[in-house]
């Protein structure tokens, strides 16, 4: 992974220049003066709390050595250039793997602060025991907490930078998964796809279809695991997107994404298990395709979906059901065909054809007697009556 150049925080001007003795007492202390940082730090940051035993302890402790090594080199030169570039790319890698550790910013300034501290208090001991006078202290105090400064600065720009990083490398693996998703790819991969991008699969999915223009304000009330595919997703109409939504699969949490989705024309599809996703998706498009307004519910549109889903074979078999009326006069077979349908859908009864119909219920019985007599017996045989009912639903 690369790196970017770390600028520091601050120019470091001030020239101590400690005498050698002063500086071999110190350097004999390095190690310790260490562990003592290490350990108030421990001890006083929650987030470092057990962080001194195993691997990360070993880098801690590495870290803050290289950096106490970095500054006694520094205050032993006679000049304000002393070299400073090991110290804060260590200090900028430190940075990055704390950010990997899953450990804030905050807990990290806070590391710097009391390792400043305690490694201040321990290296001026050293320093006094050894002779250095008090002007040479206080410089040597200003060059303690300017050389922090640039360091924590450092590490903040390598926090930054990683989880930069590791927010692009995770978000684009979301969008991977999305698509395989949506795509119906092998379990397998799927699964290898959700692994890779740290996505606790939910007991359910739910297939959104909505206009792009209306996707942040949806995204703000859904649950914050909704996946998000941004490359082309087939079947998706232009100026459209698709959201996947995590849910439980229970009976109360559709009602819930759809109070979410209030105020979209969204198009809802079904709840599925996970790897199922693809055909919730398949269901939301041809629900988009009935062209209906506002915000749709596939659930509530099974029939209307049935019908739609093969036009051509929907369009022979009304031809087939109406064929016996194709001898009568247009405007005869248009009345015909309105009463037939709706003395299909109201299981005969003749008030209520009368009134969808709005004519006499003596017109209707007339209309009826007139189907007897071109359909026949047809009209009690139960393969013929769903034949119609389904051609002119």
């Amino acid at each position: 992974m690369s790196t970017r150049p770390v600028r520091p925080a601050t120019q470091l001007q001030t020239v101590v220049g400690l005498d050698p003795e002063v500086a071999d007492a110190l350097r004999e202390r390095l190690a310790e003066v260490a562990d003592s940082a290490v350990l108030r730090i421990v001890e006083e940051v929650p987030s470092y709390a057990g962080a001194w035993s195993g691997r990360m302890g070993a880098v801690i402790r590495n870290a803050v050595q290289l950096a106490l090594g970095g500054f006694l080199t520094l205050a032993t030169r006679q000049d304000a250039d002393a070299p400073k570039a090991p110290a804060i790319e260590g200090a900028y890698q430190l940075g990055r793997g704390e950010a990997r550790s899953g450990r804030t910013v905050e807990a990290l300034l806070s590391a710097y602060r009391i390792g400043a501290r305690a490694s201040w208090r321990d290296m001026a001991d050293v320093a006094v025991e050894a002779g250095v006078d008090a002007g040479q202290l206080a410089r040597f105090a200003e060059l303690v907490f300017a050389y922090i400064d640039e360091l924590s600065a450092a590490s903040v720009a390598g926090h930054t930078d990683e989880l930069e990083s590791s927010g692009r490398v995770r978000q684009r693996n979301l969008e991977r998964l999305a698509r395989a998703l949506l795509t119906g790819a092998p379990a397998d991969a799927v699964n290898a796809a959700a692994e890779r991008a740290d996505w606790e699969p939910p007991g359910a999915l739910t297939a959104v279809v909505l206009a792009e223009s209306q996707m942040s304000a949806a995204l703000t009330a859904l649950d914050p695991r909704t996946l998000q595919p941004t490359d082309d997703v087939p079947g998706l109409p232009e100026g459209h997107a698709s959201l996947l939504v995590p849910g439980t699969g229970s009976a109360a949490a559709r009602p819930a994404l759809l109070r979410a989705l209030q105020g979209t024309d969204a198009v809802v599809g079904p709840s599925v298990p996970w790897l199922e996703a693809s055909a919730s998706y398949r269901r939301a498009l041809r629900c988009a395709a009935l062209g209906l307004e506002g915000l749709v519910d596939s659930d509530e549109h099974l029939a209307a979906l049935l019908l739609a889903a093969d036009p051509d074979a929907r369009a022979d078999l009304r031809a087939r059901v109406l064929a016996p009326l194709a001898e009568l006069r247009p405007s005869t077979a248009e009345k015909l065909t309105d009463t037939l349908r709706s003395w299909l859908l109201h299981h005969g009864r003749r008030e209520a054809v009368a009134e969808e119909l709005f004519v006499h219920a003596q017109t209707v019985r007339y209309r009826v007697g007139q189907l007897r007599e071109v359909y026949g017996d047809r009209l009690e045989d139960p393969a013929f009556v769903l034949d119609a009912t389904l051609a002119l639903a």
